[in-house]
């Protein structure tokens, strides 16, 4: 009988003991971090997933050889194929092709600034041959040639920052006829036309596409 009164004792607990036993529960289980539900994926299959699907095997001898080359040709290995590849490279970027060019290249822009540049003789070709010139004239014993070869370098230096500060100008008010959406600044504009008017025409990149005196 007393066994009997014990079991009824304890089913008819009161609301207040359940409520803190489910509360003891809660407690102990709140620190607990609940499972995915699916295995953690291993190393090669998450970089075969970012990747992408993997292209099908080749069917025939000619599909293996064509995407051999393709992948030796994206990703050359031997000194010919990256000799061959920075040719192509070197090719591609004297043509003009954006895809190939630095980023201070790129675009209708500078291409349209380049045709400017090109289609007019400037002093400012003279820039590296003057430069030569008075290194070699540094080198020359006698005071009176020096000081000629000075002065005469002075004066064209500025003869060519006066030229390079109207053909900015001159570049900067075309280029914002030719694309009145864009936004063209004019210093941008005309210290790009001043560096590329500075080199000598031969070895210019992209080569000039237009010859001096062409319309432009």
């Amino acid at each position: 009988m007393r066994f009997l009164r014990r079991n009824s004792t304890t089913a008819t607990d009161s609301p207040d003991d359940a409520a803190s036993a489910v509360t003891e529960v809660s407690d102990q289980t709140r620190g607990v971090t609940p499972s995915k539900g699916r295995a953690t994926p291993k190393r090669r299959e998450a970089e075969a997933k970012r990747r992408g699907p993997v292209a099908p095997p080749p069917k025939t001898m000619r599909e293996a050889m064509k995407r051999n080359k393709e992948l030796r040709k994206a990703n050359p290995t031997t000194k010919e194929d990256r000799r061959a590849a920075a040719k192509e490279r070197r090719a591609r970027m004297d043509a003009g092709d954006d895809k190939y060019l630095l980023p201070r290249d790129r675009g209708p822009v500078k291409a349209y600034v380049r045709d400017l540049v090109d289609a007019k003789r400037n002093l400012l070709g003279l820039f590296m041959p003057l430069a030569l010139l008075v290194f070699v004239a540094l080198l020359v014993p006698n005071v009176s040639i020096q000081r000629y070869a000075t002065l005469l370098c002075t004066v064209m230096l500025l003869g060519m920052v006066v030229e390079g500060y109207f053909n900015g100008r001159r570049v900067a008010k075309a280029v914002r006829e030719k694309f009145p959406k864009e936004t063209v600044k004019g210093r941008s504009v005309g210290w790009y036309a001043f560096i590329r008017a500075s080199q000598i025409r031969k070895l210019r990149v992209p080569k000039p596409r237009v010859k001096p005196g062409d319309a432009v």
